[in-house]
């Protein structure tokens, strides 16, 4: 990898290439990151990251490293073969993971780049989260208090007021024979290990369904990959007591995830998906979590996080709404990105 020549330090970026968002190829991680920057108001670069068999070896590094980085990745970060792709460089760096946050690092050595990173920075050799301008943990991964912390409830996302206003609109004809009120039931399942068991999805089911058939509304229920064809079938049964929309995981045509959320007059998830959970509170619906048994410790305790800021309820024969605000930690997120970086 050449050094960067001294008279590129001064070439101006392109004003898009102020902001870099570290695309990790993980759909999880890289949502956070892009979640801040699509908030920003400003136009940001999403840099690729493609790893190589050293990718897991980056926890072990003591501060920034492209160890682990493929060599078109390095290229791109490096500048070659041309400088001006990094120098000046980016302004603010946003990441996410242990991977990308050795790559943040190594820009802002190279670069001077302030650097926001989403979850803890795993990192060998880092007590604490020092070199970080600014660190976005999660309150229940329990964060250590410090100046560059920034705790937040739930997890971090891509769904905006925006984005739902959008999906509701590009919804609303093809929803709109639908009877209120509209109860969205996401449904999940284990993580790891078997589908989810299908006398659960029928129990889960048949609850909700009673519950909108009393109300005469409608169901909008979905399934995932871990919900599997035996549970979705049994789930499909137990919805018959009220009408309802069954999408089930991989049908052809548009995914209507957005599209329900946005129309959403209750919300019932599945206690397995933290980035289900978040999302529904983005809304301003009243949001039940349902099947706790399938929550691992750390699911548990976003739950009762959010359970204790008022933004959900366990799911228990009721769909009586409540006052609540929506949860919208990304806007607050990139309102500090900006105080503290002096974004206009």
């Amino acid at each position: 990898m050449s050094d960067l020549r001294p008279d590129d330090q001064d070439l101006p970026a392109p004003p898009d290439e102020r902001i870099w968002v570290l695309d990790d190829p993980r759909a999880g991680p890289v949502a956070d990151a892009i979640g801040i920057a699509e908030r920003l108001g400003a136009p940001f670069r999403r840099i690729p990251l493609a790893w190589n068999w050293l990718a897991p070896a980056v926890g072990l590094v003591g501060r920034g490293s492209l160890l682990g980085l493929a060599r078109a990745s390095r290229n791109g970060l490096a500048g070659v073969p041309s400088a001006q792709a990094v120098r000046p460089g980016p302004a603010l760096v946003i990441s996410a993971g242990h991977r990308a946050a050795a790559v943040s690092l190594w820009l802002q050595e190279r670069c001077g780049s302030r650097v926001t990173h989403c979850m803890r920075p795993g990192i060998g050799g880092l007590r604490g989260y020092p070199p970080f301008d600014l660190v976005v943990i999660s309150q229940h991964d329990r964060p250590r208090t410090a100046a560059n912390v920034l705790p937040v409830l739930g997890t971090l996302h891509r769904i905006s007021p925006l984005v739902l206003r959008q999906a509701e609109t590009a919804w609303r004809e093809r929803l709109s024979h639908l009877p209120h009120p509209r109860v969205v039931l996401l449904v999940g399942g284990p993580l790891h290990g078997h589908d989810l068991v299908p006398a659960a999805a029928h129990r889960l089911g048949t609850m909700v369904s009673l519950l909108t058939a009393e109300r005469r509304g409608t169901v909008l229920a979905m399934t995932s990959r871990h919900t599997g064809s035996e549970a979705t079938d049994a789930l499909a049964a137990g919805l018959g007591h009220a009408m309802h929309v069954l999408y089930r995981w991989g049908e052809p045509g548009g995914n209507p995830y957005l599209g329900f959320l946005a129309s959403a007059d209750v919300i019932v998830v599945t206690a397995d998906s933290m980035a289900m959970i978040s999302e529904a509170c983005v809304t301003t619906a009243p949001v039940f979590v349902a099947l706790p048994e399938l929550a691992s410790a750390r699911h548990r305790r976003l739950i009762a996080t959010l359970h204790g800021a008022g933004h959900l309820r366990l799911f228990a024969r009721d769909l009586s709404g409540w006052p609540r605000v929506r949860l919208d930690e990304a806007e607050r997120v990139a309102a500090e990105v900006r105080r503290r970086f002096a974004l206009a």
